[in-house]
């Protein structure tokens, strides 16, 4: 797969706008005769189809020698700043990507980009996310840009990061991204930064361009009855809605089954496909509702997200169709934001409960209607444990959503 794409319109001296930028994505399977250190390689060589390569973006699944994979990148493009993780599921242009590396390139002169790390984020969320997003401070001033922040989705209180990274680069930029989801033969969560692997850490990448850039966010999820009241929440922790014990307020709205009132699994499995919306200026963010404490006859529900005390919020629910709408209409909008016929290409960051929604066959078509709705520019991503699109706001964390990033 060897896919890159340029504007077509031409500015007054008759020059390409995108001459000065490229975008190109490149994939390898890791189950069959490339593995490790040849799929990096063969990954690279795919995806760097320009001249004057400066950043990648590498996603890996299903590849239990990550550090391999690094080299056979680096064989091919030494030196250029390098950012990625693991996911128990990569996107390629084709679609849903159960194994292998998906690597994509940026670059020319147009576009210029640098690089950040922090390090074992439980023992310094904000400072792990400031690192991460350090290389900011080190651009020359372009006309857009924006910060890629990738972290790892086994770290918890992900916002605290955010607000690391957010000390940084302030209003005046955006950031979008996502957290790392295991990858299967690995065992685990990871992220990629230059030639290192690490776990527990963030990684960020600052992006500067002469184009624009289009961000964009949707879910597919629809309200579900009249709003309720969040009367008492610390954290991510609901402890009562409307006055009521939060988790049977909530699964009485819903009707779920018995079994979900005292049963772990039953209530996992009801609860997946029916996260929360809180109100917000911007619209709803999305909160999954779910309790790695668990105890039957316990009243609480738990976020990964801060649920706000006093805060609105309406319980969610959707299927197959509303979430392969979700992605068309988000992508629609990314596309518009950069203003321009097609983007070079897509950053996609889709929630792992979302592919869960969709199902198999539909995650597939939610890939395609992305390309379609953006002009045949090609796709690139990983499905996550968290997501992130920092539009306007101050930290932009979104669970069950998927996260888009045009590149112009």
């Amino acid at each position: 797969m060897n896919l890159r794409l340029h504007e077509r319109d031409r500015d007054r001296d008759g020059v390409a706008p995108s001459a000065r930028r490229w975008l190109s994505v490149g994939s390898a399977g890791t189950r069959a005769s490339t593995v490790g250190h040849d799929a990096g390689r063969q990954a690279a060589l795919e995806a760097i189809t320009g001249e004057d390569p400066r950043l990648l973006v590498v996603f890996c699944a299903n590849t239990p020698d990550p550090a391999a994979v690094l080299a056979g990148i680096a064989e091919v493009a030494p030196g250029v700043p390098l950012i990625g993780c693991s996911s128990t599921v990569a996107i390629d242009p084709d679609g849903p990507r159960w194994d292998g590396v998906v690597v994509t390139a940026l670059g020319g002169a147009g576009l210029s980009a640098a690089t950040g790390a922090g390090r074992d984020a439980a023992a310094g969320l904000q400072e792990a996310g400031a690192a991460a997003a350090a290389g900011a401070t080190d651009l020359a001033e372009r006309a857009h840009h924006v910060l890629v922040l990738l972290t790892d989705g086994q770290v918890l209180n992900q916002e605290r990061i955010l607000a690391g990274a957010y000390s940084v680069v302030g209003a005046s930029m955006p950031y979008v991204g996502g957290a790392a989801s295991p990858d299967t033969a690995f065992g685990g969560t990871y992220e990629l930064f230059g030639t290192e692997v690490l776990t527990g850490g963030v990684v960020g990448a600052a992006i500067q361009s002469d184009g624009p850039f289009g961000g964009a966010v949707g879910h597919g999820w629809r309200r579900v009855g009249a709003p309720m009241i969040v009367t008492h929440s610390a954290g991510g922790d609901i402890y009562t809605l409307d006055e009521q014990p939060a988790r049977g307020a909530y699964l009485d709205r819903l009707g779920a089954p018995g079994d979900a009132y005292t049963d772990p699994d039953a209530f996992m499995a009801f609860v997946r496909t029916r996260p929360i919306g809180i109100r917000r200026r911007s619209g709803l963010e999305i909160r999954d509702i779910g309790s790695d404490r668990f105890v039957a006859g316990e009243p609480w529900l738990r976020s990964l997200g801060e649920v706000p005390e006093g805060g609105v919020i309406w319980l969610m629910e959707g299927d197959a169709e509303s979430g392969l709408d979700a992605a068309g209409d988000a992508c629609q909008k990314a596309v518009a934001a950069v203003g321009q016929p097609r983007p070079l290409g897509l950053l996609a960051f889709d929630c792992i409960a979302r592919r869960q929604l969709l199902g198999e066959e539909r995650s597939g078509a939610s890939v395609g209607r992305m390309r379609e709705r953006a002009g045949g520019a090609p796709v690139a991503g990983f499905y996550t444990w968290g997501e992130w699109a920092r539009l306007r706001g101050i930290t932009g964390y979104h669970n069950m959503t998927l996260v888009l990033l045009a590149v112009g």
